[in-house]
């Protein structure tokens, strides 16, 4: 289900590929597709997940994050090569290559953590709204539900204008946490270990590890990322098609590089603000309050902002990305008002259940971690692939370097459930 651009956006690029265009404004054509993915790197789930790491272990699991953004970067690079490669996204390919039994299976896991990752962008906009507005959290909901179906509407008048918005989104969410960064005071030594220094405190630093790698590589984001490049540009031939593909190598180092560095502003802020004297902060809520007497309401106030944009720009990124899988594994069409719908009502169910929110949403990125390797593998065989991929497989060192990403998570979540049913991890504090 490719997004289509306008037919003079269309030719503009083929012009520059063409070597007709120069200069940063003709490669300003080619950002989008790595813009919108990277919403999905700075959505609520992270917000909630920086926040207790930082809160609850400092500095210490800042290396989680970076490692996470760096594994990020090269599976969205991976993606958008299959998507500008075969014309297809991974979702369609993997309907058309794996056996019936099994695609059921990946389609089935990818649809629980698109729910999960759609539970994370509602809460987190409502919450933002509730705090912002003094509003029922239902009230919330209903309000970034109704803006979010707002901002669907825009790709009635092309692909173009949708990118700018979510392009505007990712923008105002990196300048609220700039302003944090020289609001909060950072203690740059301890970042800078906490960086290079890879350490696992203890059982509950595992959980919030395996919750940011869930929350920064997300599965819905893989799906998206090949869907968004497919037949975005005229290709007459392969000198088009690889300068397009350096076009859109530069462009995810860049924008998931902002959204690497958002993260990484996330933790650092609540560990100069809460980790010393307020560890016990670990919901998004607390945070903001206890925001207000230790750096100001002006400090509270961007927080709040970042995360509303954040929830909306995000929940309208799994709409595109959930209709996208839908599409690809069962060449289903679903009308973007119903599948909005269906994936609204989890969120509004732990709303009236009365769960705690934070916790939903860490759990929700524990979920996209474990769903994470069905699209990490799928995409990892097919990069491989001659017959899929003809001359542009990727070269075995990568190969390589991706299996042992994906292998890396598969640990994590193992020893997860390993702690999760009581056992003893060995190198793990108790």
């Amino acid at each position: 289900m490719p997004r289509h651009l306008t037919s003079d956006t269309r030719m503009a690029i083929g012009a520059v590929l063409r070597g007709e265009g120069r200069g940063w404004r003709s490669g300003l054509l080619f950002a989008g597709p790595a813009v919108i993915a990277s919403i999905a790197y700075m959505d609520p789930g992270n917000y909630a997940t920086n926040i207790q790491a930082g809160a609850g272990y400092g500095y210490a699991l800042l290396w989680v994050v970076l490692a996470a953004n760096l594994m990020a970067m090269l599976f969205q690079a991976l993606s958008a090569r299959l998507g500008i490669v075969t014309g297809r996204n991974l979702a369609e390919l993997s309907r058309d290559h794996f056996p019936r039994p099994l695609v059921r299976v990946m389609w089935v896991v990818s649809e629980i953590g698109a729910i999960a990752t759609d539970l994370a962008e509602f809460l987190g906009g409502a919450i933002g709204l509730s705090l912002l507005f003094g509003l029922p959290l239902m009230a919330g909901m209903t309000i970034t539900a109704i803006v979010t179906y707002g901002l669907l509407m825009f790709e009635r008048w092309g692909f173009r204008p949708m990118e700018l918005v979510i392009g505007a989104f990712v923008g105002a969410i990196g300048l609220c946490y700039l302003a944090e960064m020289l609001i909060a005071p950072v203690d740059w030594a301890g970042a800078a270990r906490g960086a290079v220094t890879p350490s696992l405190p203890d059982h509950g630093a595992l959980t919030i590890a395996v919750g940011i790698i869930g929350a920064t590589i997300m599965p819905h984001a893989i799906y998206l990322h090949s869907g968004l490049t497919q037949n975005r540009a005229p290709i007459r031939g392969d000198a088009d098609r690889r300068r397009l593909l350096r076009y859109s190598n530069i462009e995810v180092v860049l924008a998931l590089g902002v959204a690497g560095l958002v993260n990484l502003a996330m933790v650092m802020m609540a560990a100069s603000a809460f980790h010393q004297g307020h560890a016990e902060v670990a919901e998004i809520e607390t945070a903001y309050h206890t925001l207000t007497p230790l750096l100001g309401g002006a400090a509270a106030g961007i927080f709040l902002a970042s995360l509303i944009a954040s929830g909306i720009s995000s929940s309208v990124v799994g709409t595109m990305a959930g209709q996208m899988i839908m599409q690809g594994f069962l060449h289903v069409h679903v009308p973007v008002w119903l599948r909005r719908l269906v994936t609204m009502v989890p969120a509004f169910l732990v709303v009236a259940s009365g769960l705690d929110n934070t916790r939903a949403l860490v759990l929700s990125q524990v979920v996209l971690s474990a769903a994470l390797p069905v699209p990490m593998i799928a995409l990892i065989v097919f990069s491989g692939r001659r017959d899929v991929m003809g001359d542009y497989v990727i070269p075995a060192p990568l190969l390589m370097l991706a299996g042992a990403a994906a292998c890396a998570v598969l640990v994590l979540d193992g020893v997860l459930l390993v702690s999760a049913l009581g056992l003893d991890v060995p190198f793990l504090a108790p």
